[in-house]
């Protein structure tokens, strides 16, 4: 390859780079990504702890140590993260833990907004995503936790629930990648959303729907760690 071919080609992948695409997703959260930095020289895990990151369920989840045990968690979510500014903040999030597994939380990329993203712009985010911790941690386990359904967003879960299957099959197609498919708890007979679950906002889990969440995390920790 000519050394002209080669510079149109470099330059054709940094163009269609996550990085470049989405470079205005980033600032809106530099405060709370280095508030959460802050944490890392506070806190401190045995190397057996398990790293959550990702969007205001995991930011929110006061309870998560006790609810967790006997896993150590790590908390590391922030405010309303989408896959879109997760990209940029990977690195910081997880490079500085050591850990026995990775859990990712990610749900607001499709909320049925203006800006949303598609089923498979978001896929490429999440790819990228992986990608990133895969530099650092090649072999640690990666759980990727479903969507949750909720009445607030209901109108499209459809595409939600797409994004679920998508995220599901890339990662029985990988190794040490896993989905937990944490949906069914959360609808009632009639399969919608089970509001009790849920605060006020019918968005955010409330203690009830923590307990279940946890369970089931833990259900699928317990297959791959132990």
């Amino acid at each position: 390859m000519n050394k002209l071919l080669l510079l149109s080609f470099t330059g054709l992948i940094l163009s269609c780079s996550p990085y470049k695409k989405y470079a205005d997703t980033a600032a809106s959260w530099e405060e709370e990504i280095t508030k959460l930095e802050y944490k890392d020289d506070a806190e401190s895990y045995s190397d057996d702890a398990v790293l959550f990151i990702g969007s205001s369920s995991i930011r929110i989840w006061e309870n998560i140590k006790e609810d967790m045990a006997p896993y150590e968690p790590i908390r590391r979510g922030y405010g309303g993260a989408h896959f879109s500014d997760l990209v940029h903040f990977t690195k910081r999030l997880v490079y500085p833990h050591n850990f026995q597994a990775l859990c990712i939380f990610v749900a607001n990329d499709i909320t049925g907004g203006e800006n949303d993203r598609s089923v498979g712009e978001v896929m490429t985010l999440f790819k990228e995503v992986v990608s990133t911790v895969r530099e650092k941690y090649p072999d640690t386990p990666i759980f990727q936790i479903a969507v949750t359904p909720t009445s607030s967003r209901w109108k499209v879960w459809p595409q939600s629930n797409k994004l679920n299957k998508a995220l599901k099959a890339y990662c029985e197609k990988h190794d040490n990648l896993y989905f937990i498919d944490s949906v069914a708890p959360y609808l009632n007979e009639e399969g919608t959303p089970r509001d009790e679950l849920f605060l006020g906002d019918k968005l955010h889990q409330n203690q009830a729907g923590y307990d279940i969440w946890a369970a089931e995390i833990k259900k699928e920790l317990d297959k791959v760690l132990k």
